[in-house]
């Protein structure tokens, strides 16, 4: 029992979710709520299970501009099950001011003074939720900037992408995550095969 509980201090446990696309059919009342339940869902288990962290895959929202009510649903969902007292057992080793260099505050939101934070969600963006408009900005942007995720593989200029890991800490574990969040599949390519992809 003394080594499980000595493990559990090294052992990082991480819920990945993907393609959640909260908000689909939300004008279909068959529907409406199917996204969003299935989302609390996965956050009751991520919080049933104590894990480290949440990691999402992309798509969390179906639209890159989401309605209102998608916005206030899942803003509510993130309150409810990510802000609390639970200490957050993960170190953040990397510079934040790489990962995080969209934000006024570069930081995780986990070491946030003006958060209380009890569940870490990491996310990149997928080809629904992607940026959009003049300024490039996602959903994601706006939620990282209230603090609710940590939107990271965010890349602006697409001549060279220059992969930096977000390397994490848990007692004597440490691990790396790499994060490139959607880019047309054209050019992705055409980086790869012109060797601009590097990390």
């Amino acid at each position: 029992m003394e080594n499980e509980i000595q493990d559990d201090d090294n052992i990082f446990k991480i819920l990945i979710a993907t393609d959640n696309h909260l908000g689909y059919g939300e004008t279909k009342p068959n529907i409406a709520q199917d996204s969003f339940r299935a989302f609390e869902e996965i956050l009751q288990l991520a919080v049933k299970n104590e894990v480290d962290m949440m990691l999402l895959g992309g798509n969390l929202f179906h639209e890159n501009q989401p309605s209102p009510y998608t916005l206030q649903k899942c803003t509510q969902l993130l309150k409810k099950y990510c802000f609390g007292d639970k200490p957050v057992a993960i170190e953040f080793l990397s510079d934040q001011r790489e990962h995080f260099s969209h934000l006024q505050n570069p930081i995780v939101n986990y070491e946030d003074l003006n958060l209380n934070i009890s569940l870490p969600v990491f996310s990149i963006h997928g080809n629904h939720d992607t940026l959009s408009g003049s300024k490039g900005v996602s959903v994601l942007d706006v939620f990282s900037s209230m603090g609710f995720i940590n939107y990271f593989g965010r890349y602006n200029d697409l001549s060279e992408i220059e992969i930096k890991p977000i390397l994490l800490k848990k007692g004597g574990t440490k691990i790396a995550i790499y994060g490139l969040s959607h880019i047309p599949d054209q050019r992705l390519v055409r980086l790869f095969q012109e060797k601009k992809v590097v990390q």
